[in-house]
């Protein structure tokens, strides 16, 4: 039985900076093999386009899908499910597949989807992520241009043109697993911090808010979360249960024009935290728990010396959901412990490795 692939989902308005986020991505994806499927709607596939000029080894033409037809809710049977059968069934599968959805199709119905009998034994999803334009939303606005989001939608005569923007909104927000509040350096610090906060209430418990310019957040923060979000439907209820769905984005973050903008990670940091052997597993990923709750870290991986057993113990946490399991004997390896802590830039080290030293 083959591990099922991670699909990560996309969602967020026009112009919150999805496609900005996908690019940096596959820019920055480290040899694994991503797949992209881009929920196109008219004949315009811009986002298609741009993407596949990323003239990147990891994304290929072939690793390029596009749903043609409309809005993913409204074609699964027909459209998404044979997309992702002939994805699954090519000889080089991908390592990890990301879809990008229309801002105005709820991302709810496709997380249903990955239950579908000829998909589900084979992909999972990884993770759900919402894409905010942090300016917008903390001016009380959800898009940087509500009218252009409003024009997108009467492209399409099946569309409820009625339901208020706060309502889908609250819908991306309710399904979740990440929220990454984009455009973070048009903020200032306060603004950002209370931003974060109040997503962060209104999000499910566990949700991880960041905070980025220019979609750049590193590939180990966004891909591996790990979550199986076709499992947990209830939880991500929607607020708002009326047939609609619309076009989708084209063009992303125009902001930039007038900002100087590093394309690093500078709201990111990690480092790596060495030491000896340890005693108990168990005991040990609940303090490594403690230690993600109270620094508030994203990530931490890495590999522990359990003493009096051969095998080394692999460590791997996503917020304070830690697993560990036996993978290989250390062999000549030092003996030892080395774990790798990625978090929002301001982690306090000394107190962390301490805490992860005690």
């Amino acid at each position: 039985m083959h591990a099922k692939i991670p699909a990560t989902v996309v969602t967020g308005f026009l112009g919150a900076g999805k496609t900005t986020l996908i690019r940096h991505l596959l820019e920055h994806a480290k040899g694994r093999r991503i797949a992209l499927i881009i929920n196109e709607f008219g004949d315009l596939g811009v986002d298609g386009d741009l993407l596949k000029g990323c003239g990147d080894e990891t994304c290929s033409e072939d690793d390029i899908m596009e749903l043609s037809n409309g809005c993913i809710c409204c074609t699964v049977a027909d459209d998404f499910i044979p997309t992702m059968q002939k994805l699954l069934d090519r000889e080089n599968a991908p390592d990890h597949i990301v879809i990008e959805t229309s801002g105005l199709a709820l991302p709810q119905p496709l997380v249903r989807a990955f239950n579908w009998p000829e998909i589900s034994t084979r992909v999972t999803v990884d993770g759900v992520v919402t894409v905010v334009d942090g300016k917008a939303v903390s001016e009380g606005r959800f898009a940087h241009n509500t009218a252009a989001v409003d024009a997108q939608r009467k492209l399409d005569e099946n569309l409820d043109h009625e339901t208020p923007l706060s309502e889908l909104f609250e819908d991306q927000i309710a399904c979740a697993d990440m929220i990454v509040v984009n455009k973070a350096d048009l903020l200032c610090a306060d603004e950002a911090d209370a931003l974060v906060a109040r997503l962060r209430g209104a999000a499910r418990d566990g949700v991880q808010v960041v905070k980025s310019t220019m979609g750049a957040l590193p590939v180990d923060v966004l891909l591996g979360q790990g979550i199986g979000a076709e499992a947990d439907l209830d939880a991500r209820h929607e607020v708002y249960h009326h047939h609609h769905h619309d076009d989708d984005d084209h063009d992303d973050d125009h902001h930039d024009e007038n900002h100087e903008h590093s394309h690093g990670h500078d709201e990111f940091e990690s480092f790596v935290v060495t030491r000896p052997e340890i005693s108990d597993p168990a005991q040990f990923a609940a303090q490594v728990a403690d230690v993600i709750r109270a620094h508030d870290i994203l990530r931490l991986k890495g590999f522990a010396a359990v003493t009096g057993k051969p095998m080394r113990l692999t460590l791997q946490a996503v917020g304070p959901r830690v697993d560990t399991y036996f993978d290989q004997p250390f062999g000549n390896a030092p003996r030892q412990t080395r774990l790798v802590v990625i978090g929002q830039s301001g982690l306090d080290r000394a107190a962390i490795e301490t805490a992860l030293c005690a």
